[in-house]
């Protein structure tokens, strides 16, 4: 029996797509203006979902982004205010500067219309009921995205599709197209965020990641950073860390009171230091994390220092200070004047 291959964290499955596309690529395509080299079909299984970010010192993955995207599809938005302040390319995307269409995969999996429950919560109460089904699939893709041909924002997710079995939740997540330098990472990180999330809404432990990808392709654009990508990845692993288990009292009330947090440090109006954040936020140290990262992210735009707080970036789970210190200048500035 054929299955997709297992890989125990994100950055293996990361660097063998894009050793498959870059070195055996089946075709070439110049789809929108953007010539990449593709693969049809591809997939790949994760054994342990929560291993979702990649220490790759030439990738300078972005936690602050991926921490805040995941939250902005759990709470269910497409504004563009939230996102477009941590990732400002993602604007041109829009086609009224304020709201996000195709890509905004939270609005159609968690957003409750008109006070009806979301498609979300209806396969949750699905699964609680039915623990075996295989109905339990939550549509992202719609084909009313393409009566417009010039539309800039067409989902590349397709679905996610939940399955518990025995006492675990897997998902299966389908995507029509995965930009595998840029996209991949974001991606996997915010859908593994959401599995997690729904297994805990089910009492399940977590589950299997499969992920799989109509169009596989690397941009031509991006060739020079994935080469020296695969450089530092044949080199060998520099370091690994372990990503810890979302709190197992986590629900909508939770992502509520982060966002709260989120937006008093995205418009400056509050500024938190590591033990007002420890002792007076309402929160679990696992969520601390993010508002950790919130704070430091505000210092770097709206306070533009030359370092950040050396007691926050202390604060930071090592794998947490090991990306920022090499994503953010200012954050390397604060670790030791700067040595990594």
């Amino acid at each position: 029996m054929l299955t997709a291959p297992t890989f125990p964290s994100i950055e293996d499955a990361y660097v063998a797509l894009l050793q498959l596309a870059t070195k055996e690529p089946e075709h070439r395509i110049d789809a929108r203006g953007n010539t990449a080299r593709e693969v049809i079909g591809a997939s790949f299984r994760l054994s342990d979902p929560r291993q979702r970010l990649p220490y790759l010192a030439e990738r300078k993955a972005n936690p602050v982004f991926q921490f805040a995207e995941a939250l902005w599809y759990l709470s269910g938005r497409r504004d563009l205010d939230m996102i477009g302040y941590y990732a400002p390319s993602m604007r041109a995307s829009s086609t009224d500067s304020t709201h996000l269409g195709g890509s905004a995969y939270g609005y159609t999996l968690f957003h409750q219309a008109d006070g009806h429950r979301s498609p979300f919560d209806l396969v949750v109460e699905l699964l609680r009921n039915e623990p075996d089904s295989k109905r339990g699939y939550l549509p992202v893709f719609s084909s009313a995205e393409l009566a417009d041909r010039s539309n800039p924002d067409v989902a590349c997710l397709a679905g996610l599709h939940l399955l518990p079995r025995g006492n675990h939740l897997h998902m299966v997540c389908n995507m029509r197209a995965n930009d595998l330098d840029c996209g991949l990472l974001s991606d996997v990180f915010s859908f593994t965020v959401i599995q997690e999330y729904a297994a805990i809404q089910l009492g399940l432990s977590l589950g299997t990641y499969t992920h799989t990808i109509g169009s596989a392709h690397v941009n031509d654009r991006n060739a020079e950073r994935v080469r020296r990508v695969l450089e530092e990845a044949a080199r060998g692993p520099a370091v690994t860390y372990a990503f810890p288990p979302m709190p197992e009292d986590t629900d909508a009330a939770t992502i509520e009171r982060l966002m709260v947090h989120e937006e008093a440090l995205r418009t400056n109006e509050l500024r938190y230091n590591a033990l007002h954040i420890h002792n007076r936020l309402d929160l679990h140290p696992y969520w601390q994390q993010a508002v950790m990262l919130f704070e430091l992210y505000r210092q770097i735009q709206h306070d533009q220092v030359k370092a950040v707080d050396p007691a926050l970036m202390h604060a930071l789970d090592p794998g947490l200070r090991w990306l920022m210190v090499r994503k953010w200048p200012a954050c390397a500035a604060a670790v030791d004047g700067g040595a990594r």
